[in-house]
């Protein structure tokens, strides 16, 4: 009898498991045939479909990296996801579905980050000769590629003989070599370089010293192999926090004879029939013989004029969403790029995120925004404040008026999305051929270096006194 009883809970558990392995077994080939109707693949590999990823959306909040089955198809380098292992994705789309902001789409082509870009030569000469961009708005946001391409851009130019010109009084004095927009990684970089190179230089930005990097959140900054930063020698340092990193600029630049003004925005670039160039800012006219464009990607911002709006934490274009966790945030603003940004920052962990609208309810969003908006809302992941503008913003609260009333609510970072002037306006203002930019086999060849790095990074403090000439 015992020996009856046995077997049949041996068979009952037999049946149990055969049947769930069988259930899993046809729910994989019904994942399978639905991918193979999809994307008409199967697991041989891709027919060519691939996530496309659109950069003017891309957030970097990191969440399409960690859905894919597949592994480490997709990576965020320099704030955007890019595809680094493109052979990997055989259609599955999960990625796709979790963008929380819809940066992404599925397409039968080659593998691509598209952006309106401007056209660059190797040595990162625009369409317009002796005009350069270099840093972010060329390509891949890294800093590493920012302080190379800014000493190599300057190289370029000194090797067109125009300090040789001077030497030989035959250019006129009261135009430069080069003038350079832009104080941040490629600006101070193409700077120190210009120096080195005795060029006659100036370096022009309408905010302070650092550009973009001092809207860096307050994590570690990664460069993936040792750079040759000018008037330092090679920079071995590849882990280091933006406060560090803005420090060390700040010491080299206090050595030499730094020739900047702040707070002049360059509104207008013009090239004579001579080749001399005419620059027009917020603080006069400049002439001179090549250009430097640093100027990032975040373009011109509108401001509020609230108090307070000059603290560090507030900003104006979201980089590396993943960065912020359990922080209290405010999201200023209606549009889909403000909307975008809350819910990037809602999706990461622990964070508490207030939208601030001075109108009474969204008119002009995207469908599919205002879709995933609704839903973000009904499911409390983020607070939104109708008919409110800010009126302070302290180093720990802001201060919204709403319907009239104030209300102070506990803050550790704002985000405001007024509106603003992208740089691809003024560069198509300036006369800058635009283009598409695949940066696969660019973000590619960064992941690949990133891995050694990290394991290898120098911690020791940097010292420049021996070192800046």
């Amino acid at each position: 009898m015992e020996t009856i009883l046995a077997v049949i809970i041996a068979a009952v558990v037999t049946l149990f498991f055969t049947a769930s392995h069988m259930k899993s077994l046809k729910k994989r080939e019904e994942k399978a045939n639905e991918a193979a109707e999809k994307g008409k693949l199967l697991s041989g590999g891709p027919q060519a479909q691939h996530p496309h990823i659109d950069a003017a959306h891309c957030i970097g909040c990191g969440t399409c990296t960690t859905v894919c089955p597949e592994g480490d198809v997709l990576a965020v380098l320099g704030g955007k996801a890019v595809i680094v292992n493109g052979y990997k994705c055989i259609g599955h789309s999960l990625c796709a579905d979790a963008c929380p902001v819809g940066a992404i789409t599925m397409v039968m082509a080659s593998p691509s980050m598209g952006a309106d870009m401007p056209n660059l030569t190797p040595e990162y000469e625009t369409s317009i000769g002796n005009l350069f961009i270099v840093g972010e708005l060329g390509g891949l946001a890294l800093i590493k590629n920012a302080i190379n391409q800014g000493r190599d851009c300057v190289d370029t130019i000194a090797s067109r003989g125009i300090t040789r010109k001077r030497a030989n009084a035959s250019l006129d004095p009261t135009v430069y070599d080069v003038i350079i927009v832009g104080a941040g990684p490629a600006g101070i970089s193409a700077s120190l370089r210009a120096i080195e190179k005795k060029l006659n230089y100036l370096t022009l930005d309408e905010g302070e010293i650092g550009g973009t990097v001092a809207k860096y959140p307050r994590q570690k900054l990664v460069m993936t192999s040792p750079v040759e930063f000018p008037l330092y020698g090679k920079f071995k340092k590849m882990e280091l926090s933006k406060e560090e990193l803005i420090a060390f600029w700040l010491t080299v630049i206090k050595r030499v004879d730094f020739n900047f003004r702040r707070g002049e925005k360059v509104e207008d670039v013009k090239q004579g029939e001579d080749g001399i160039f005419t620059l027009t800012s917020s603080g006069g006219q400049y002439r001179s013989h090549a250009v430097v464009l640093a100027i990032g990607k975040s373009g011109s911002p509108r401001k509020l004029g609230v108090k307070g709006e000059e603290l560090p934490k507030v900003m104006y274009r979201l980089i590396e969403a993943d960065h912020y966790v359990n922080k209290r945030i405010l999201v200023v603003g209606g549009g889909d790029s403000a909307v975008e940004a809350a819910m990037g920052l809602a999706h990461q962990v622990g964070n508490k995120v207030t939208l601030s609208y001075r109108k009474p309810t969204f008119s002009r969003l995207k469908e599919r925004n205002a879709q995933r908006m609704d839903e973000f809302i009904r499911k409390g992941k983020l607070t939104v404040v109708f008919n409110s503008i800010p009126v302070e913003f302290r180093p720990d609260s802001v201060t919204l008026d709403v319907n009239g009333a104030c209300q102070e609510i506990p803050n550790d970072y704002v985000w405001v999305f007024a509106g603003g002037e992208p740089p691809t306006v003024f560069l198509k203002k300036i006369g800058v051929a635009l283009g598409m930019h695949d940066m696969t086999a660019e973000g590619s060849l960064e992941a690949q270096q990133i891995a050694p790095a990290r394991k290898g990074f120098t911690t020791a403090p940097i010292d420049v006194s021996q070192q800046v000439q």
